[in-house]
């Protein structure tokens, strides 16, 4: 972990290509966060299930980066705003082919209806 933010391991991995939890659930998600601290991939809150800054929460875990493809900024749910961050282990998105909303088959033709007002996390 870096010495100026003990909540950011840049060593470690993402743990999946997509939401873990909708994964396991057969569920779907708009956007993807990857935790800073130990790699887990969630949805955002954007997302009917908002795995990511439930993750966050639950495991103390506060900083989370975008996963998906060209965006690289990070969101502290502790504090509630964007902070700077280093680089990540690779991969630093979801693959471009995948898609949003993902995974393709698993998301409902209403989807716009299911989904969070909240634009960030």
């Amino acid at each position: 972990m870096t010495d100026e933010t003990p909540a950011i391991d840049p060593d470690v991995p993402p743990s999946s290509e997509g939401c873990v939890e909708c994964l396991a659930a057969g569920g779907w998600w708009l956007h993807l966060r990857r935790c800073a601290q130990c790699g887990h991939v969630g949805c955002c809150d954007s997302s009917p299930e908002q795995h990511a800054s439930r993750h966050a929460h639950e495991e103390g875990h506060p900083i989370a980066q975008s996963f998906e493809p060209g965006e690289d900024w990070f969101w502290d749910y502790a504090a509630g705003q964007s902070v700077a961050g280093p680089p990540l282990a690779a991969p630093a998105s979801r693959p471009i082919g995948q898609g949003s909303p993902a995974p393709r088959g698993l998301v409902p033709p209403d989807w716009r209806s299911k989904l969070h007002a909240q634009s960030t996390g």
